[in-house]
């Protein structure tokens, strides 16, 4: 195989590929072996048929085969040969080819830009880690405690108010008839939360144990019942016990029936529970800071296609009128996020990043935990959808490489307080909504740079061959 680059235009590459015929009828005769020995014709043993005689019965598919093959090989070792990275799918040009002949073709690429990255290596970005107060956990101790009551069953002659836990038996009826799921064992209700059906339970203030009473309340909306929905039923209860709320009493016992060792432990718990509260925010900003700073670094060309691609992306969403109105913009923001693409493929591939499937997974379940209740439709949507996963993946990607900068990069660290902290995420996220009301109304998408062919895969920088028919086997 011999290869030479012609028609240089800055990125853009034509490769002229021969191949000579000595090649190609070798790879003719592989072929032809590997036939044969499935080839059943009349009056031929099973794998004795003569070479002439399965060339003139199958010389077409077979070359279209071997073309097919010989094209996607040798195009994938052109470029590795002249080490360019294509920015996009090549185009391939067949010029002379045919049953003993020489191959020749050009195969027209866009290459991807040289992009330095060495800086990276020394990048600034402020790191921030925050100091929890006592009385900060303190107080969050105090909330923690006011949320998990602690019930004591009151005198049989105490009255049930507000904030007691009320435990009874009902029966229900509807127009004087029972229905499905009319009857309820040991329920409790903690009075003033209606939480059971619309004020139902402010009806229960004043009962005592062993009292009856009879409460009238909606059936809602979702009811299962349909033809119930929206009608008024009449609850027969009987009050098993009434239950006064005693104040918790923060100890050690407390911190272990939170799974903690004892307070000591649980404060120590709830301190880094706040700070891990702020600190993926604050990490953001730290990885929002890199991502400014790369935007700093030079590229001196950008591939066309690429834009032509992102800014497509962009559009979406918009009339045409907009996109035409809005065009520079666009393309200012489509260079910029190729550019930053292309600079942490870069150092992802000189770093030999790679995404496991247990981490996409991992990401995918991530998801699952941010949605309850929706775990099934979230599960859909990935399965129905490879282009989401695979933006998913190309998140997971971006993240390492952040990381991985940001472990070679030069940290400033400063340690603040939780007010300071406060105060740093409300001025970003001000700026950043302040930045969102300048920006073009567009469609989000969900293809990340990362996955649109940025990194040099191999199996998806082969140009696609002309369709031929395959061999038939008789």
């Amino acid at each position: 195989m011999k290869v030479t680059v012609e028609n240089k235009k800055g990125l853009n590459k034509d490769l002229k590929v021969f191949i000579d015929k000595e090649t190609i009828n070798s790879y003719m005769d592989e072929k032809y072996e590997e036939i044969k020995g499935s080839v059943n014709l009349k009056g031929f043993r099973p794998g004795k048929v003569p070479k002439e005689i399965l060339k003139r019965q199958f010389g077409k598919a077979v070359f279209g085969e071997v073309l097919d093959k010989v094209l996607k090989e040798t195009s994938t070792k052109a470029l590795e040969e002249k080490k360019i990275k294509p920015a996009g799918q090549p185009k391939l040009d067949l010029k002379t080819y045919g049953e003993d002949k020489d191959l020749e073709y050009v195969l027209s690429v866009t290459e991807l830009p040289k992009v330095e990255i060495k800086s990276l290596e020394n990048i600034k970005f402020d790191e921030y880690t925050v100091k929890i107060d006592e009385s900060e956990t303190d107080k969050r101790l105090k909330e923690i405690a006011k949320n998990q009551p602690n019930f004591k069953e009151a005198s049989p002659d105490t009255k049930a108010k507000k904030g007691d836990l009320v435990s009874l038996d009902y029966k229900a009826t509807v127009d004087g008839k029972d229905f499905k799921g009319s009857e309820g064992k040991n329920t409790q209700l903690t009075l003033g939360k209606d939480l059971f059906l619309k004020g139902f339970d402010e009806q229960l203030i004043g009962v005592k144990k062993d009292d009856e009473k009879v409460v009238e309340a909606t059936l809602p909306e979702n009811f299962p019942e349909k033809e119930l929905v929206n009608k008024k039923a009449k609850f027969n209860c009987k009050i098993l016990n009434v239950k006064q709320s005693e104040e918790v009493k923060i100890d050690d016992d407390f911190a272990k029936n939170l799974g903690a060792k004892d307070l000591k432990d649980l404060k120590t718990l709830i301190s880094k529970q706040i700070n891990d509260e702020y600190k993926n925010s604050l990490d953001q900003l730290s990885k929002n800071q890199i991502l400014k700073e790369i935007e700093k670094i030079k590229v001196d060309e950008i591939p066309e296609n690429l834009i032509d691609e992102e800014v497509k992306i962009l559009s979406q969403g918009m009339s045409e009128e907009e996109a035409k109105k809005n065009k520079k913009n666009i393309e200012e923001k489509a260079k910029a996020r190729i550019k930053t693409g292309l600079i942490l493929n870069e150092f992802g591939e000189k770093n030999l990043i790679k995404v496991t499937e247990q981490e996409v997974q991992a990401e995918v379940q991530k998801q699952l935990r941010m949605m309850p209740g929706q775990e099934k439709m979230v599960m859909d949507f990935y399965q129905k959808n490879p282009s989401a996963l695979a933006s998913l993946r190309g998140t997971v990607y971006e993240e390492k490489i952040l990381n991985l900068i940001k472990e070679k990069g030069k940290a400033n660290k400063k340690e603040i307080s939780k007010d300071e902290a406060e105060k740093i995420l409300k001025e970003a996220h001000r700026h950043d909504h302040g930045e969102e009301k300048k920006e073009m109304k567009k469609k989000s998408s969900t293809t990340s740079l990362k996955e649109k062919k940025l990194a040099s895969k191999k199996a998806k920088s082969k140009p696609k061959a002309k369709k031929t028919k395959k061999v038939s086997k008789k």
